[in-house]
């Protein structure tokens, strides 16, 4: 026998957020760093790189299938994202810059993404053991009502999530993958409601992650959809079940044959195609140090999913009779399955962020058992962080634009030397009524709509909105100067100037990509044979430099920094004789 559910909810308290302002708050949330920067360091750009190599490839469809940078492949194995990326390039409309054209299509699947995730928490909240209880005279929510509060939440509670903001808006396999994981975990939970559908967005995940770089973890979600789907049905055909209907509708048949073939193609696709690369970076293996390697894991598990991890502890806590419902162990699954690759691998952050629609839902079940003081601590902590981080950024702005306080300003002098303020009314104006509708945003939180379910993730998920734009407003051109190769590219093109050719030695996937992007210069690797007059070394690999030319025979041109860092550094050399 079930036991009953810990979420007591009455109707008043799953009003609708209106789907406006909640359509506003995605949009502000994606299209800030959109327009006004060029790809940063060092994923971004080295991702746009192989986009661009294949966009502009002559070879045929086999190159393609083997994406290559100046005759290096790709760290992350992938297909899939790169195929959209050169799409994109070429579709595009020639007025539109090329790295413009494939940011707005990884925006889009983003977009995507807040999609999917509202869309399968909506139909888990649906089934029976994850509504709320009966109220003896009547009066609790009403199913279809609940779900979408609850739903509102997690969308609310994704948009609140740190790790997300940044790798959110890079144009790598790990958005992709993030998108093709959310479409495997809405068709998992649609499956009873929507089978067509949901049929179609498995097919879309399970093979667009396996085709993303991201096989192995497809193959994890796919084998562990397919027990639990299994375990499923033979528990819906016990007769106690079959009466109390605790999970409502049951998976099909097909459900477990749709899954079972969704994970062999796709893996079968990665391993015709030789993604299947394993990274297994055990903490402490290496030269690293055991203590060192799970201090920064500590770190990563604490700010990257917050604040969704206490809502998610939470609602396992509070839900830990019904741990079996579809609600609570679909989700569950999705977070661990991500959270094993996370501390096993070198690709931590990245690993870990597909398991953040997972970790939205969890939080949001965790709102109908909340009580008013514990969400009357969450909104107070989120008003004076969000309002002191507003303050902070507009401070650091005001600074530079006059020079009061002198202090911000020389910060940013001393960090990003060379740079040169510069005022953009546009980004003023955007960046004031982002400010506005955030002082609205809290006088409304501490008015009388107190009803509400998701209200409590509404000032995180606005304060997150809020400060993403102030940053890519106010602080956009400083940021891209300090986050850009391009200063660098600047500096080598003052050197070289319109040099048909580079040999280089050493150079970083990303530094090859940025030269490509900023600098249209092309790149031999150094074999001896001389065929370019420049040669560019990474300083990391210039012990082996004499043992690949007679350094007699070229001339030192001084090192080229990166403004913003001293770890980006190239040594320039000038071939002096034939």
């Amino acid at each position: 026998m079930s036991q009953p559910t810990p979420a007591i909810v009455a109707q008043a308290a799953v009003r609708r957020l209106p789907r406006v302002a909640l359509i506003l708050l995605c949009a502000a949330y994606l299209m800030p760093g959109l327009v006004g920067r060029g790809p940063w360091k060092s994923a971004d750009v080295a991702a746009f790189g192989y986009m661009t190599e294949l966009a502009r490839s002559t070879e045929g469809i086999a190159r393609w299938f083997d994406p290559l940078l100046f005759g290096l492949r790709p760290e992350t194995p992938a297909l899939l994202p790169y195929w959209i990326g050169a799409w994109a390039i070429k579709l595009a409309p020639a007025w539109i810059n090329p790295d413009l054209a494939v940011r707005f299509v990884f925006a889009l699947m983003l977009w995507g993404t807040f999609t999917a995730t509202w869309y399968a928490v909506y139909y888990l909240a649906r089934t029976p053991q994850a509504q709320p209880v009966a109220f003896a005279f009547g009066g609790e929510a009403r199913p279809t009502d609940y779900a979408r509060a609850i739903a509102d939440g997690a969308l609310l509670a994704l948009l609140a999530t740190l790790g997300l903001l940044q790798l959110g808006h890079e144009t790598t396999p790990a958005l992709a993958q993030l998108f093709f994981t959310s479409s495997l975990f809405y068709g998992m939970a649609a499956l009873p409601y929507r089978p067509a559908g949901a049929l179609a967005a498995l097919t879309l995940g399970g093979i667009g992650m396996s085709l993303s770089g991201a096989p192995a973890l497809a193959l994890m979600l796919c084998g562990g959809c397919v027990v639990f789907l299994a375990w499923d049905r033979k528990r819906s055909r016990s007769a106690d079940e079959a009466d109390s209907g605790v999970e409502g509708r049951p998976y099909p048949l097909y459900a477990l044959l749709a899954v079972l073939v969704v994970g062999t193609v796709g893996g079968g696709l990665a391993a015709s195609y030789g993604l299947f690369r394993w990274h297994i970076d055990l903490p402490g293996a290496g030269d690293a140090s055991l203590a060192k390697d799970l201090r920064s894991l500590a770190k990563l598990l604490l700010w990257f999913p917050w604040p969704a991890w206490p809502l998610t502890a939470w609602t396992l806590w509070r839900w830990r009779r019904q741990l079996t419902a579809r609600h609570v162990i679909l989700p569950l699954w999705f977070v661990l399955v991500p959270l094993a690759a996370t501390i096993t691998t070198d690709f931590s952050d990245r690993s870990l962020l597909l398991s953040l629609p997972a970790f939205a839902t969890l939080a949001a079940f965790a709102l109908p058992t909340f009580r008013r003081s514990v969400a009357a601590l969450l909104d107070w902590l989120t008003l004076l962080t969000f309002t002191t981080s507003a303050i902070f950024i507009w401070l650091y702005w005001i600074s530079l634009q006059t020079g009061i306080p002198p202090k911000p300003a020389a910060n940013v002098a001393r960090l990003a030397p060379g740079f040169v303020p510069s005022f953009s009314a546009t980004a003023f104006v955007f960046a004031l009524a982002a400010t506005v509708a955030w002082f609205w945003l809290v006088r409304w939180r501490t008015g009388r709509h107190r009803a509400a379910l998701w209200k409590t993730l509404v000032l995180p998920a606005g304060g997150t909105a809020l400060c993403w734009m102030l940053v890519m407003t106010l602080w956009l051109p400083v940021l891209d100067y300090a986050r850009s190769y391009a200063p660098q590219v600047q500096l080598i093109a003052q050197r070289v100037g319109n040099a048909p050719c580079i040999s280089e030695l050493g150079l970083q996937r990303a530094q090859m990509a940025a030269l490509l992007h900023h600098g249209h210069y092309e790149l031999r690797p150094l074999t001896g044979t001389h065929d370019c007059r420049w040669l560019l070394v990474n300083p990391d690999v210039i012990a082996r430099l004499h043992n690949v030319i007679d350094l007699n025979l070229w001339r030192f041109d001084g090192t080229l920094r990166r403004p913003a860092s001293d770890t980006d550094d190239l040594l320039l050399y000038q071939r002096i004789a034939p």
